[in-house]
């Protein structure tokens, strides 16, 4: 009777046995430094040992670069948020409501170098009905608002909004942010404006970048803009 042919042992095999027989190395030590194999930094030959060695610096590097882009981002954050807070105490400074508009632009463009904006409002009280913040507001830019329920980042795709904006043929990246009452993504309240972030610069506002701040900066501008609403 011819005896059922044994299949070959792979790698995978040896592999797995290793693995699940660790004392393997216990019983034939020399083993570790006898195996020379090709370094990861070049062609010569180290021992299994040194090269792991070699891996484990490369993941030691590769961790300590994660901390410091983890570092770096967090000193990021902490310096817009307190441009935030800086922003926040000059816009609850303002005595005379027909100075926000301008609080607020003024802001936007020293605390967080946005090259240019445009801020629209309706519905305002009557005092402000004239002011040209509050002029050329169509049914559509105020829908458009009243849609968005977290800041719009992307390429200029030609939105009404945009020629508010001082030399508006040349926008390549807008931010647009709704201002309404409460917490922007509050759908239930319709927007009062729309304020527009823009650049030259096509990669300024990307559709993947973080809204976070953004949000911030919508709902403390509308927080502050609220005194111009009509009552």
């Amino acid at each position: 009777m011819t005896s059922p042919a044994v299949p070959p042992i792979t790698e995978d095999d040896i592999a797995q046995y290793l693995a699940n027989t660790p004392e393997f190395f216990e019983r034939h030590a020399p083993l570790l430094t006898s195996i020379v194999l090709t370094s990861q930094h070049g062609q010569r030959a180290v021992s299994l040992i040194e090269r792991q060695a070699e891996m484990l610096r490369d993941k030691i590097k590769a961790l300590e670069a994660r901390i410091v882009e983890m570092v770096r981002h967090g000193s990021e954050n902490a310096a817009i948020a307190a441009k935030v807070q800086q922003w926040s105490r000059q816009l609850l400074a303002v005595a005379d409501p027909a100075s926000l508009v301008a609080a607020v632009q003024d802001g936007v463009h020293a605390w967080f170098d946005v090259p240019k904006s445009a801020l629209r409002l309706w519905d305002v009280a009557p005092p402000w009905a004239d002011a040209p913040w509050a002029q050329d507001v169509s049914e559509d830019v105020r829908s458009f608002a009243s849609s968005l329920t977290m800041p719009f980042c992307g390429p200029n795709l030609g939105f009404e909004a945009i020629g508010w904006l001082p030399q508006a043929a040349q926008v390549r990246s807008v931010a647009m942010l709704p201002l309404r009452s409460g917490a922007i993504d509050d759908a239930t309240q319709p927007a009062f404006g729309l304020l527009v972030l823009a650049s030259d610069d096509p990669d300024r506002f990307d559709s993947t970048m973080g809204t976070e701040f953004l949000t911030h900066m919508a709902e403390l501008a509308s927080a502050a803009l609220t005194r111009l609403r009509a009552r």
